[in-house]
């Protein structure tokens, strides 16, 4: 079956569910021949809502044997072994689930097409058994979607008629009436005022207690208008103006972007949990006093957290406390990677040198000196075996090739894509990307513009 019929029923599928028509979104689904994994994820659903366990319990086995790091598969197949009171089943595929969050705190879908974010929840703590909603399933790409529909280049034949008196032109073109002068310019846009700032991300969320101050949430872009002496700034958000405190934000690059920020719906606004506690407001003067008069009472900014930034099989960017020892950053990047740290080797690039130095103790504190904007990449090597826990899986499956094995390729981007982490590849439309690794079925990890980062593959020509 061709991708655009592929594409075509997805669609009708999705469609009929939002209608709640789950009789012609299954038959659309299923109609799909070798469904990949979020088709069969979508069908389980559909089972789902019709009641119907055993088939839904099916189609998710499918979606996890078409990707098995799906970590969405694992927890829904979960929910199914338990409604049909298999509880064994049911707390191997919440441990899948969460072993396949890979130390982070959620998964954000929504760039893969399905509105929903995975969390893990906290150890030790009772929670109710949750499901996702009725009606989110994975959603094609919408610009292959646009794609499907029949353009006319030549439009409907229109006839054009003069507008001056007495032109008897018989061509292509009537004569046009003369102005006085020219069209008036179009006005400014509110979102052109707004980005003469210094653009700031918001690190914590704040809630404002006055006026004057402004709601921000983790993640937003601000843009600073000017810093005062009592560790406050005036900003500009959404076209509205505030103030906010100067450590609950970090400076940001937009690389001459124009970010225009759309309306989007209540659950993709829910902005993600921040990795540490928001530092204290600032200390506020009493009332009647002029708050930008009393600077010896502003508290001084929170160092921002280093960024070390590890190349194994894939990359991942860790954020740690700056004078950590080399013994908790190994066992830090251990954990992430899931290794044993007396197996493990850390080495790193010295400025002064082109060849990669092996981290110690002793040269720990020289290497993050060295580093740009707090930045130390480093990369991991085994020294014994494979390294991985006992308890613990490789990340890759056995028929994927290790980057080494690969072999470096070229590809074009085909959508610009913005870094929303630490160890995201940010890049335009048309950038020449250096593919390095396949991370797993919808991550690579690449080279652009001088930095290393993960990528979804759905943003490349194939």
């Amino acid at each position: 079956m061709s991708l655009v019929e592929t594409i075509r029923l997805w669609q009708e599928g999705v469609c009929a569910a939002d209608r709640k028509d789950w009789s012609a979104a299954l038959d659309a689904f299923t109609a799909v021949q070798n469904p990949p994994a979020k088709i069969c994820f979508n069908i389980g659903c559909i089972h789902l809502v019709l009641g119907k366990l055993a088939e839904a319990e099916e189609a998710f086995t499918r979606s996890i044997g078409c990707d098995k790091h799906l970590a969405v598969a694992y927890f829904q197949r979960g929910t199914v072994f338990y409604r049909r009171q298999n509880n064994g089943k049911a707390i191997e595929d919440f441990k899948e689930a969460l072993a396949q969050l890979r130390g982070n705190q959620l998964i954000d879908y929504k760039i893969l097409g399905l509105r929903y974010r995975l969390f893990a929840c906290e150890k030790q703590k009772l929670c109710e058994l949750v499901a996702i909603p009725v009606g989110k399933l994975f959603r094609p790409n919408e610009k292959q979607v646009a794609q499907l529909e029949k353009k006319d280049y030549l439009g409907k034949a229109m006839v054009v008629a003069s507008v001056v008196d007495k032109d008897n032109f018989s061509g292509f073109a009537p004569l046009q009436p003369q102005t006085s002068g020219p069209p008036p310019r179009p006005k400014t846009p509110e979102i052109l005022r707004a980005l003469q700032g210094q653009p700031h991300r918001v690190m914590y969320e704040f809630i404002p207690e006055t006026a004057e101050e402004l709601q921000v949430l983790p993640g937003n872009i601000v843009f600073v208008l000017k810093k005062e002496k009592d560790n406050w700034a005036t900003v500009m958000f959404n076209g509205k103006k505030g103030i906010v405190p100067c450590n609950f934000l970090e400076p940001v690059e937009l690389h001459n972007k124009l970010h225009i920020q759309e309306e989007t719906p209540v659950e993709e606004e829910m902005p993600e949990s921040p990795t540490s506690t928001a530092p204290e407001k600032p200390r506020r003067p009493a009332p009647g006093q002029n708050r930008r008069s009393s600077p010896q009472e502003a508290e001084p900014p929170v160092p921002s957290p280093h960024i070390l930034k590890v190349h194994y099989k894939y990359t991942v960017a860790l954020r740690v406390q700056p004078g950590l020892s080399y013994p908790e950053l190994l066992d830090l990047v251990c954990r992430k990677l899931e290794l044993q740290p007396q197996h493990t080797e850390l080495r790193y690039k010295p400025a002064e040198s082109q060849e990669l130095v092996t981290l110690t103790a002793k040269n720990l504190d020289a290497a993050w000196s060295q580093s740009k904007d707090n930045c130390l990449t480093a990369w991991c090597d085994l020294t014994e075996g494979e390294g991985f826990l006992p308890d613990s899986k490789p990340e890759e499956s056995p028929q994927e090739a290790p980057p080494k094995e690969m072999g470096p390729t070229q590809v074009v981007a085909q959508y610009s894509y913005e870094a929303t982490q630490p160890e995201d590849l940010e890049f335009q439309a048309g950038d020449v990307i250096l593919v390095l690794s396949k991370v797993n079925e919808d991550w690579l990890e690449g080279q652009c513009n001088g930095k290393t980062g993960i990528f979804p593959s759905a943003f490349i020509q194939h």
